[in-house]
């Protein structure tokens, strides 16, 4: 049997993206299934013992782990270039290309093409981070021409508490970023219960969500040669044919 398989970097304190990722692929299961390699992150701050866990090396280990089950691609199932600048994605990825022979990406690096091919330069942010890790991820996306017009933060340290917040919780705060009318929201968290909520305020509010967890299927799926569009019911990123033009783009160079 011809088998896709998706390595997925992953915050040890993590309990949402995993589950999540699953409900995502289940029905191309069991020729595409994901596969997750832990590392350990505890606290999401600007505290120096907090940004020292998102140091290469421990996620060069844990690819090289992942790899030994042969992957087809790896993404770093985590947002922190979010706040430590984008360019730390771009850096990771090409280290763990260079050592695994792996294509590779990351929640962050895919949300950024996304807004990119669906021309959002007008953003709604939601996440559960502290204020100043929020003030950073408002900065980043400025230097890179997006204006966060709204934004709601639960001000939490986490990072297993982010996964205890319902969606209920979220859906008011994506409502309340809404009133902004920005051209698209990102959920922006792989320990937030984003991905499910999406569909039904999709349609209530006429305004593109894109969570992170599944943004990360998104590109994972297209680096590995599966188009995206074969996901169904999860919210118009895997149908907006703006964004089914990079899958094409990515199924062509495989081939």
């Amino acid at each position: 049997m011809n088998r896709t398989l998706i390595g997925m970097l992953t915050p040890s304190s993590n309990t949402v993206l995993e589950p999540l990722t699953a409900a995502l692929l289940h029905e191309l299961m069991p020729e595409v299934t994901a596969h997750f390699q832990r590392f350990t992150v505890r606290e999401i701050s600007l505290s120096e013992a907090a940004l020292a866990q998102f140091d290469p090396a421990p996620l060069l280990e844990a690819a090289r782990r992942l790899n030994d089950a042969r992957m087809d691609v790896i993404a770093w199932n985590g947002t922190s270039a979010s706040w430590l600048g984008f360019e730390t994605d771009r850096k990771l990825c090409a280290a763990i290309t260079e050592t695994t022979g792996v294509p590779a990406t990351t929640s962050v690096l895919a949300l950024n093409e996304v807004l990119e091919r669906s021309g959002v330069t007008r953003l709604g942010l939601v996440t559960p981070y502290l204020d100043d890790i929020q003030a950073a991820i408002v900065a980043n996306y400025a230097r890179a021409g997006i204006e966060v017009v709204a934004e709601r933060h639960l001000n939490d340290r986490g990072n297993f508490s982010f996964s205890e917040y319902d969606e209920a919780t979220l859906a008011r705060m994506v409502r309340e970023v809404a009133k902004a009318r920005p051209q698209a929201i990102t959920i922006l968290c792989t320990n937030l219960r984003g991905a499910g909520i999406v569909p039904e305020l999709e349609q209530e509010l006429g305004i593109p969500i894109y969570d992170s967890v599944s943004v990360t299927v998104w590109k994972t799926l297209a680096l590995a040669g599966v188009d995206p569009a074969r996901i169904a019911g999860w919210g118009q990123l895997f149908q907006d044919p703006r964004l089914s033009a990079q899958a094409r783009e990515e199924l062509t160079r495989i081939s």
